[in-house]
């Protein structure tokens, strides 16, 4: 089976620089698509970023210029580098990824299990 595992999460001031690591595994034979998404207490699940197999990337407009993600192709893994880090950040971060198990067939999606980034002031 397919398995996302986050790390990288932890307390930081206001300010502050956090980054944050998603490593892939299990039976993937091409990754379409990996993201960041975050959920804070009372608060829906939110989008902060994603990139595709080509690089391509796209942010939520409360994070741009401040976070950037990356994905490394030879080891599975996706980073979200996160700078300038405000209060307003707080919250569990999870890794989301698109991928195909087979060369045919629809995309599958997996979801990591969360990390918490808290963010004082």
């Amino acid at each position: 089976q397919v398995q996302l595992v986050e790390s990288g999460g932890g307390l930081v001031q206001a300010g502050g620089s956090l980054r944050l690591s998603c490593a892939a595994s299990g039976s993937i034979h091409v990754i379409n698509a990996m993201g960041w998404y975050r959920q804070a207490p009372g608060k829906q699940r939110e989008l902060v970023a994603t990139i595709d197999r080509d690089g391509s990337t796209s942010y939520a407009d409360s994070i741009k210029g401040r976070f950037t993600i990356s994905r490394d192709i030879a080891k599975d893994t996706a980073s979200l580098h996160m700078d300038r880090l405000r209060p307003e950040d707080t919250a569990v971060y999870y890794c989301y990824m698109n991928y195909q198990k087979y060369s045919v067939g629809p995309p599958s999606g997996s979801w990591g299990q969360g990390t918490q980034v808290t963010v004082s002031s």
